[in-house]
């Protein structure tokens, strides 16, 4: 007669791998519940307020806060500059990336010296970069205003973070600077990725360079690519360090972000609840943004990858 045991053992065993995954997951949902899930409450909490940073909180306001926010226009200019960057990252940053990736792909002499050189700025800090080209780009004195005289090339030089019109185009060649080298470690990954048997398969049937990396590379490469482009558009919504460190969000807000209006508005004129409404949108801008292309672009890599761990089990 059956005594169950042998049918016992499967459940025992699930059982036994459940406790383990609660033990081991418990701490850090402790620790990520307490340092995000708790401030970003208490900070849509202080958004329904107007709150200088001291005292209780006791002068209610709804949503004027937020019914503030969007006729501000310092904060729809930021929204506006937010934008535009996200735009230049994905028409002009990226395909540089790649292009210099598809490159340092090839059999070239040193290619391993230029993939860490174009990988170093990655490497330093916002704050550093920030500083660096505040030096370089410093009107009048500053390096590139002497490189472009020494080369009789003066015209070119202007006021680079002190105007109005070129703050952000020269901001946004700083970013370019440092992250692009990110990136291009990216797509260099994805190119290594690819089977060379298709490449050569594709060189025997005749097909030129541009056909085998439109028909090819491109398709293969489509994954990385779409994470790429997600990790940019995040970091263009957050950007706030190295505008802080060379512009302050100047001159006349022409260079400012949605965290450094945060910033602003909560540190150095104490309104609190106005700066926690901004920091709620920018969370809920990122996360609308993070959910959209989880399920509008990101869907297929995601069912692939589960459908392989599937069949690999």
């Amino acid at each position: 007669m059956p005594t169950g045991g042998p049918a016992r053992a499967p459940v025992l065993h699930r059982v036994r791998d459940w406790l383990s995954a609660f033990v081991f997951t418990v701490p850090a949902l402790t620790l990520f519940g307490l340092l995000v899930l708790v401030p970003m409450g208490y900070a849509g909490y202080i958004s329904f307020f107007n709150w200088g940073g001291f005292g209780s909180l006791t002068d209610a306001v709804g949503f004027d806060n937020y019914t503030r926010l969007f006729k501000d226009p310092v904060f729809l200019g930021d929204l506006w500059r937010g934008g535009l960057l996200i735009g230049l990252s994905v028409v002009l940053q990226l395909p540089f990336a790649l292009a210099v990736a598809v490159l340092l792909n090839q059999k070239l002499r040193g290619r391993a010296v230029y993939r860490m050189l174009f990988f170093a700025p990655y490497i330093l800090s916002e704050v550093i970069t920030g500083v660096l080209f505040g030096m370089i780009f410093a009107p009048g004195d500053g390096l590139a205003d002497k490189v472009l005289d020494a080369v009789g090339l003066g015209g070119l030089g202007g006021d680079w973070f002190a105007g109005r019109d070129t703050v952000l185009p020269t901001l946004f060649l700083v970013m370019t600077w440092k992250y692009f080298g990110f990136h291009m470690m990216l797509y260099l990954a994805g190119l290594q990725g690819i089977p060379a048997v298709l490449h050569e398969a594709a060189r025997i049937d005749g097909a030129g360079s541009w056909q085998r990396f439109r028909h090819i590379t491109l398709p293969l490469l489509a994954p990385t690519l779409r994470i790429s482009v997600f990790l940019s558009v995040i970091y263009a919504i957050q950007l706030f360090d190295m505008v802080w460190v060379t512009t302050a969000g100047g001159p006349d807000h022409a260079s400012e972000t949605m965290a450094v209006s945060m910033v602003q508005y909560g540190f150095k004129r104490f309104q609190m609840g106005y700066a926690s409404a901004i920091s709620v949108v920018m969370f809920l801008i990122s996360l609308v943004f993070a959910l959209a292309y989880q399920r509008f672009v990101l869907r297929r890599d995601t069912e692939g990858a589960v459908t392989t761990m599937r069949a690999n089990r």
